[in-house]
Formats: C-alpha cells, structure tokens, sequence
C-alpha cells in the first residue's frame, strides 16, 4: 500500500515537473517571437507580458515544487501522501490550466476557488505541523488546541496576503494583471471594480482558513480525548497523607 501511495506520489510530481518546464520553454519562446517582431505561429498568439508572465509563474511554481521534499529531508517534517497530492493537483490548477490555459478567464470563479483551496491548504499545513511538533519528544512545549487553530488561521491569512503583495508588486513593475484590474479585453476598470478581485481574494482566503481551522480544532480536541483514555490515570495523595506515609515507613524502620 505504501509502495503504491509512493508511486501515485512520484509520478504526479513527475506529470507536474515535466508540465512545468515545457511551459517554461513555450514562454520563453513566446517572448523571443513577439519581442523579435516576427510573425509568430499560430499558437502564439499573446503579448508580451503575457509571456512574460507565465514564464515567471512557472518558474516559481518549479520552486515550489520542490519545497515539500526539502522539508521532508530538512526538518524532518512528514508531509501526508494526500496533503502532497493537494498541493500537486493546486500547482496544476493554478499554473498549468490557470495561467496557461487562461482558466482565469475561461471558468467563472476559478480564481475564488483556487483561493479557498489555498486558505484550506495552508491552514492543513500549518495544523498539521503544529501537531507533530507538540508530538515530539524534542520540543519542551505544548500548545493548547484553540491555539494552534487560530496560530494555523492567521498563518494562512497572512500568507494569502502576502501573496496579494506580491501580485500587486508584479503587476506595478512588470505591467501584468495578476488582480485583474483589467478586464479580459484589456479595459481598465476603475474604484471599487479595480479592487474586488484582490478583495474576493482576501475574504476568501480568510473563510477557507476559517473553516479548515475550526475542523483541525474538532479533530485535534477529539484526539487528544481519545488519547487520555488510554492513559491510565494516576492516583495522587494529598501532601498530609504523603507525610503520614513517610512517617510510618521511618517508624518500621524502612527509610532513610
């Protein structure tokens, strides 16, 4: 069973790793092409810095790709097999069929799920090793269940708006529209409609966080209850009877 979960997990790293780099080549062709002036193929049919773009998500996606395995090794961290093929199948959508294959514009409210999926990913991530560490026999420190769900919810928000960050500084410098303040056909959208999609985000972020924390919470809680019933409880003696005791055993002539 292992074997095959192994499996399952390589070679889904593999389709996403080989998915990557062809895109990567295909951007980076695409910015030679229309940067050149030639005539370019039918199947490159963007501009620039729509090129510009991909290759720049694909490139941080082959980063992140391999973050998960560095943790592992590093930290020592177990990621589970279903929270890796989460984080694969994520990637995927968000850069292959996301940004390549312009799902954003395509499928209503791709976006919107991507986001929640990420506030249910990074809240996942942040319980799950927060549980291992109050597990471990190294860490002199035990957090309480209702902390490690909201430290879990605001590691998530905070990430999801640094993410926002990083968008805005993308589409300032580069010229992108990564919070699509431009509309598909390039029209530039003003006040409150400029701001609804890095808006949404956020607000999705924080609910999908939110829910995610608050089952950790509940399984966290139902665990931990489980475990106590195991323990054998321990009989404890007041200090008066504790004394009592030592003094019959000196008296019997058995102490110290």
């Amino acid at each position: 069973m292992k074997r095959c979960k192994s499996r399952i997990r390589v070679t889904a790293t593999y389709i996403v790793f080989c998915s990557l780099i062809v895109y990567t080549i295909y951007a980076i062709t695409g910015i030679v092409l229309t940067a050149t002036g030639k005539t370019p193929l039918a199947v490159f049919f963007r501009q620039e810095r729509d090129y510009g773009l991909m290759l720049l998500q694909c490139l941080l996606g082959l980063a992140v790709l391999f973050l998960p395995g560095l943790l592992e090794r590093r930290c020592k961290i177990v990621i589970e097999n279903f929270v890796y093929i989460f984080f694969l199948v994520f990637l995927y959508a968000a850069i292959i069929l996301g940004e390549v294959h312009d799902f954003y514009y395509l499928v209503p409210h791709w976006d919107t799920l991507l986001h929640a999926c990420s506030g249910v990913m990074l809240g996942a991530i942040a319980v799950s090793a927060i549980d291992i560490l109050n597990n471990s026999k190294k860490v002199r420190l035990y957090l309480s269940e209702g902390f490690v769900a909201l430290f879990s919810f605001f590691f998530a928000v905070a990430l999801g708006a640094i993410w926002e960050i990083y968008e805005y500084a993308m589409d300032l410098f580069f010229g992108f529209n990564m919070q699509r303040y431009r509309s598909g056909e390039g029209e530039q959208l003003l006040g409150q409609l400029a701001l609804y999609d890095t808006m949404k985000d956020i607000i999705v972020d924080v609910l999908g966080a939110a829910a995610i924390c608050i089952i950790g919470y509940a399984v966290l809680k139902h665990k931990n209850k489980k475990v106590l019933k195991l323990v054998p409880q321990a009989k404890f003696h007041s200090p008066k009877k504790l004394g009592a005791n030592t003094a019959k055993i000196k008296k019997a002539g058995l102490g110290t």
